[in-house]
């Protein structure tokens, strides 16, 4: 087929295979794959990229985080948490704020995929216990890991690659050019969006008499965990590592953690079991969503979105930074921002040389609205399908138009405060 062509049947199939997520949430992982499978059939994604297509790290990362934290259930510690919570704060619906912004702040410094399976399990062990539906709870829980992994250097691989193409360290997200940077117009979004967040849970004001505090029946898996997050974190500082570096990380650490159930328990029963509850799902459903966005990405759509801002755009500075903010927050309602930011970031230092302004300005704006975009669909970012997953795993089904009751009102709060912050900072 000609590259023109290519570009129609990609649109075409792109839209159709995003419509079926929407509409037969039930089936997202199946339309995913059949979709990927189409794009490899009709040579748009070549056979020998299709492993390459596929972030292996992002789901080798589920794949050890997913263990370890079924581990973590089962020792009963993020019920301990919960009852810790419940005894410190006032009600439900400050616990659950609380909650939201923590995993907002950890992932500021993990991967947000990371984040959602850490934090989410204490939001359903809360919400069982005041008898309340944890729908919201886990959205708001993967929403606020999104928003802040733009916050710094080490948070997202979007901000990894802004940080390499303009050679910043991890200090300039917080100050540079003697003003302050993009951490500062994240935060502020996250603040932006606290009173949204009391609005949604307004309803869970009553508090709850426990008897007891939860005990504890193993300390291992917590030991476990926080060995993952210390290693994420260390191997964020250390440059040129082998891409998949987290997800050994994670597999290594549950590799240990079956190794040590199988040997506290004298059988393989109890290890076998932990790997059994792993959602593969949602990863068969990130697989597919990768080979697909690979190819959108070749048809050459994501190149043709770039040359959309030159055209339109001209020479008003303002303009262009309102486009690349909130056109990146629709694409990436759909497409994963990863390649989009990679393909954007030269295109963004043309544009920016261009009109004469500082390309900070515009970097930010891409950051900003691409890594908040995603907060906009349940298919927008892995940590979102995440969250879907741990709920459908629980027996609860989420809808497209339940998730958008809480995403879409969310990043528009949230880029808003962050857009506006950044334009008086650094384009005014």
């Amino acid at each position: 087929m000609s590259s023109e062509t290519n570009m129609i049947v990609a649109i075409i199939l792109f839209v159709v295979t995003y419509l079926g997520l929407f509409i037969f949430t039930e089936k997202r992982a199946i339309i995913a794959l059949v979709s990927a499978a189409l794009f490899v059939i009709l040579g748009i994604v070549p056979v020998t990229s299709v492993l390459g297509a596929v972030d292996w790290n992002v789901i080798m990362m589920l794949f050890g985080i997913m263990g370890v934290v079924g581990l973590f259930i089962q020792s009963k510690m993020p019920a301990y948490i919960a009852d810790v919570l419940l005894k410190r704060l006032p009600n439900a619906k400050m616990a659950l704020v609380f909650l939201a912004l923590f995993a907002g702040v950890v992932s500021a410094f993990i991967d947000n995929v990371a984040t959602v399976l850490i934090v989410a399990p204490i939001g359903l062990v809360i919400c069982k216990k005041m008898e309340i539906s944890p729908v919201s709870a886990i959205i708001a829980i993967a929403v606020s890991s999104n928003l802040q992994g733009a916050a710094t250097l080490v948070g997202d691989t979007t901000s990894i690659m802004l940080g390499g193409f303009a050679n910043m360290n991890f200090f300039d997200f917080f100050f540079t050019q003697g003003k302050p940077s993009i951490f500062f117009a994240v935060e502020l979004g996250a603040l932006a969006t606290v009173p949204f967040l009391l609005f949604m849970f307004r309803k869970h004001t009553d508090s709850i008499d426990l008897d007891d505090e939860t005990e504890v029946e193993s300390y291992y898996p917590t030991v476990l965990l926080v060995g993952i997050l210390a290693c994420l974190i260390g191997a964020s500082l250390i440059e040129e590592k082998p891409d998949i570096t987290n997800g050994l990380i994670c597999m290594a650490f549950l590799v240990l953690g079956l190794v040590i159930t199988a040997f506290k328990s004298k059988s393989f029963k109890e290890a076998k079991k932990i790997v059994s509850e792993i959602d593969f799902t949602t990863m068969f459903l990130l697989i597919g969503l990768f080979i697909v966005i690979q190819g959108i990405e070749n048809a050459g759509i994501i190149a043709a979105i770039g040359q959309f801002f030159v055209d339109i755009g001209g020479d008003n500075v303002f303009l262009i930074y309102s486009m690349i903010v909130w056109f990146s927050v629709l694409f990436s309602a759909f497409i994963d921002n990863i390649p989009y930011v990679a393909t954007m970031l030269p295109i963004v230092t043309g544009i920016a040389s261009a009109v004469s302004c500082n390309p900070l300005l515009l970097y930010f704006g891409l950051l900003t609205g691409a890594t908040l975009g995603g907060n906009i669909t349940p298919v927008g970012a892995s940590a979102n399908i995440t969250g879907i997953g741990i709920l459908k795993k629980e027996g609860y089904k989420v809808t497209t138009k339940d998730f958008l009751k809480i995403g879409l009102p969310f990043t528009l709060i949230a880029t808003l405060a962050g857009y506006l912050f950044t334009w008086f900072i650094w384009g005014v």
